[in-house]
């Protein structure tokens, strides 16, 4: 069936019809204008009643659909600004220990020899080494150090040119390099390079999805991290010999950022997160905060991942 324009009213009407309380109808013009109706219906089924019929939950109100919004919102600018924060360790890592081995011009660092030599991966390591040729030629010229480079010395050393490579390039480039460099890698972060491996995919696929806004609260990976003792800590619920919360929801990416951060930064992050979902709570009527939760893959006493080592 063909979708049609609905003007704002319509659209409005439609969500009085579901079921749905507006009681300020100027205030949801408003939002549902800005904020679009489409995005907007994306956090309804947490409102829905259980059986089926696609109608809110008795007492539902605009203001609670639009809190959820602006949740995932706020959830969105936290996780991104501390995957920016691993992604730039990651990246002066990378090419320090590159750097050291190898040496730090462009001859050095895109020779395949430089990479692991197995005959499966020769494919993937001459493909991604065409796509950093490519991101430095494209983007080379739109940055001021690496233009600076280029302009007074010819070439652009590691350490700069990972300005204009991308996190999802970055955490492949990991994937192609020798074992040993791996580890030298992974030691840094204190974890073992496995982990490194599955991690950094992950945080490009969320850091992916916070830049283009899409719902994050819900939000599953195909990856999964393996178990590890912050499940075992946090005495997370099994099905069937899985773990049910911490392996390709938002909880994995905490568990993720608790490797990878600092210490300080962590904290930062889970109060921040903590105090947005303390501020839902209050917004919200007709369901738990706990669903939301569940959603996310949260256990209830996730806040003691703070004094855990």
């Amino acid at each position: 069936m063909e979708k049609v324009f609905k003007t704002l009213d319509e659209q409005i009407e439609i969500l009085k019809g579901k079921g749905l309380v507006i009681d300020d109808i100027e205030y949801a013009r408003n939002i549902i204008l800005r904020e679009n109706y489409f995005f907007l219906m994306g956090y309804r089924h947490l409102f829905y009643k259980s059986d089926g019929s696609k109608t809110f939950r008795e007492g539902t109100n605009f203001r609670e659909l639009y809190a959820l919004f602006t949740f995932d919102r706020q959830l969105r600018n936290i996780i991104f600004k501390n995957v920016l924060i691993i992604e730039n360790n990651c990246k002066s890592i990378f090419s320090y220990v590159l750097s050291h081995k190898y040496g730090y011009k462009e001859n050095d660092y895109l020779r395949p020899q430089n990479y692991v030599q197995s005959h499966e991966k020769q494919r993937q390591v001459n493909d991604l080494l065409r796509k950093m040729k490519r991101q430095i030629r494209i983007n080379g010229g739109q940055h001021d150090a690496t233009k600076h480079y280029i302009n007074n010395y010819g070439y652009i050393p590691l350490w700069v040119v990972v300005k204009v490579l991308s996190f999802g390039i970055t955490s492949e480039l990991y994937t192609i390099m020798k074992d040993m460099d791996q580890k030298d890698i992974a030691k840094e972060f204190h974890v073992d390079p496995e982990n490194l491996l599955t991690f950094l995919p992950i945080l490009s696929n969320y850091r992916n999805l916070c830049a283009h806004e899409d719902i994050l609260f819900e939000h599953h990976t195909q990856k999964v991290i393996p178990d590890n003792k912050y499940h075992e800590a946090l005495h997370i619920s099994k099905m069937e010999d899985e773990y049910m919360y911490g392996k390709g929801d938002v909880f994995a990416v905490v568990i993720i950022f608790k490797y990878l951060l600092s210490k300080d930064d962590f904290r930062l992050f889970l109060n921040e997160v903590s105090y947005e979902l303390d501020r839902l709570a209050g917004k919200l009527n007709s369901i738990p905060v706990y669903y939301v939760l569940d959603h996310m893959g949260f256990p209830t006493n996730y806040l003691e991942l703070l004094d855990m080592e």
